[in-house]
C-alpha cells in the first residue's frame, strides 16, 4: 500500500487543538463545486486520536480504485462521521457558495458525535455554533479533513453513476458532471436535462 506521505506532519493541526483542550475535532471538506450537473456533497469526520489511516490524501491525488478502498477503512475507522448533500435546486437558489456552506454546516451538524471543534477546507467559514477555523489546502495537510475529502468525492461519484442510469445520453460515468469536452457535447446534442445547473450552462447554451 502507498504510505502516507511522510514529509507531512498529517495530525499538526488535530494536536494543536486536542492540547488546547478540545476533544472531538473534525475536518470538513467538500466535492462538487465546479461540475455543469448534480449535487454538491461535504463530508465531516472525528477520527480517534493520534491515528493516521496509511494511503489517506488530497481525494483528487488518489486513483479511483484507491479512493473507494480508503472509503470503507475511512468509515470503519472514524468516531464519527456524516456526509451531506446539497442539492441542485438550492445551488440554483442560493448560489454554488452559499449551498456549499450550508452543506457543509449540515454535515457537521449530522455527526452522531458532537464535534467540540471544525477544521474546514479552503478559505471560508460555515456557520456553525462549535469553533472553527479554515485551512487551505487542508485536505493535503490534515489527516482528517483528507478523510473527509475521500468520503465527500466518493459519495457524490456514486451519485453521479446513479444519474448515469437514468440520465445514460450525458455519460454521467465518464466525467461525473464536470464540464468536460464530451459533456458539453452531450448538453449541446441533448439539451439540459433536471439535474443540471442551469445558472453554470449559460455561457454553453448562449453559445450554441
Amino acid at each position: 500500500m502507498k504510505k502516507v506521505n511522510e514529509n507531512i506532519d498529517w495530525l499538526k493541526y488535530e494536536k494543536e487543538l486536542i492540547n488546547n483542550g478540545y476533544q472531538f475535532v473534525c475536518g470538513v471538506d467538500e466535492a462538487g463545486r465546479g461540475p455543469l450537473a448534480g449535487p454538491v456533497c461535504a463530508a465531516a469526520v472525528i477520527l480517534p486520536p493520534d491515528t493516521i489511516i496509511e494511503g489517506v490524501n488530497d481525494s483528487k491525488k488518489l486513483s479511483e480504485k484507491k479512493r473507494e478502498e480508503l472509503f470503507d477503512v475511512v468509515i470503519n475507522t472514524a468516531l464519527s462521521y456524516c456526509i451531506a448533500f446539497g442539492s441542485v435546486e438550492e445551488i440554483e437558489e442560493h448560489n454554488i457558495l452559499a449551498t456549499t456552506m450550508n452543506t457543509m454546516k449540515r454535515a457537521v451538524e449530522g455527526l452522531d458525535v458532537k464535534a467540540d471543534f471544525a477544521m474546514i477546507d479552503g478559505n471560508k467559514l460555515p456557520d456553525l455554533d462549535i469553533p472553527s477555523k479554515y485551512i487551505i489546502k487542508g485536505d493535503a495537510n490534515s489527516m482528517s479533513i483528507a478523510a473527509a475529502s475521500i468520503l465527500a468525492k466518493v459519495s457524490r461519484d456514486r451519485l453521479m453513476l446513479e444519474y448515469a442510469k437514468t440520465y445514460p445520453q450525458y455519460c454521467f460515468e465518464k466525467h461525473k458532471g464536470y464540464g468536460t469536452k464530451l459533456h458539453t457535447q452531450m448538453i449541446l446534442e441533448h439539451g439540459p436535462s433536471p439535474i443540471h445547473r442551469m445558472s453554470f450552462l449559460k455561457k454553453i447554451l448562449n453559445g450554441k
